[in-house]
């Protein structure tokens, strides 16, 4: 988790995305990259030089997860744990039957999350994106899309007041495998039909092939296109 924590805070200085007296809503699906930043934020906040403190907000789905785990994570860590109750699950599949859900899913779990953010008083929303993450949305966008574009490390929603930041941005996903089996962190099993079998599952086996294959040292390759595109936020 040091590794992991340094990571966070070489992209938190990077980007700027942390001020003094921030109160920061870190959205927790209960995955492993999630839980992560939690613990990693947590840390930070201890000795960080910019005073900030932390809660940790769930969304219940609707698939009957059980949080229990993560609540007694967040009481050893010292950080409020908020649980928000949604009918996503059942807007999703029950009465819209959605064959492509995950767009409309995601869209659905920001809204509540930054919802419940702002009722908590909180002004920045951390999300778990890591360094994978930034590359397979590269590809799905430049694949599906036919555009050079990718989520941005502190995006401001202006209709909400709220900033998004994405602190593991410089993580790469098997640092947090690693250190999620090491420090045996409750992992809460991802109910969704959809998990699994989606177009990003297919850009990371991609991604991995083509990392396997060519020279190692794809994925560093491919970060520093991304940062050097003149996409939004990346400068």
């Amino acid at each position: 988790m040091k590794k992991i924590t340094s990571y966070v805070r070489k992209a938190i200085e990077d980007y700027n995305m942390i001020e003094e007296g921030d109160r920061i809503a870190v959205g927790v699906s209960g995955g492993k990259d999630s839980l992560s930043l939690l613990c990693a934020l947590a840390k930070l906040s201890e000795y960080y030089p910019k005073k900030f403190t932390v809660c940790a907000i769930s969304l219940d789905m609707g698939y009957g997860a059980d949080f229990s785990p993560v609540g007694r994570l967040c009481d050893e860590l010292g950080v409020e744990y908020i649980i928000k109750d949604t009918h996503i699950k059942e807007v999703i599949f029950d009465i819209r039957n959605e064959k492509n859900p995950c767009s409309l899913c995601a869209k659905m779990r920001r809204g509540a999350l930054n919802d419940a953010a702002m009722e908590n008083g909180c002004k920045k929303v951390a999300l778990g994106h890591h360094n994978d993450d930034v590359l397979e949305t590269f590809f799905l966008s430049l694949f599906y899309e036919g555009r050079i574009s990718c989520f941005s490390p502190v995006t401001y929603l202006d209709r909400t007041d709220i900033y998004q930041i994405r602190p593991m941005i410089y993580v790469p996903e098997k640092d947090i495998i690693g250190a999620v089996r090491r420090l045996s962190l409750p992992v809460v099993h991802n109910p969704c039909p959809a998990n699994g079998c989606t177009k990003r599952q297919e850009m990371k086996d991609l991604i991995k092939r083509l990392d396997r294959e060519t020279n190692r040292g794809l994925k560093k390759r491919l970060f520093t296109a991304v940062k050097n595109s003149g996409i939004d936020g990346w400068k």
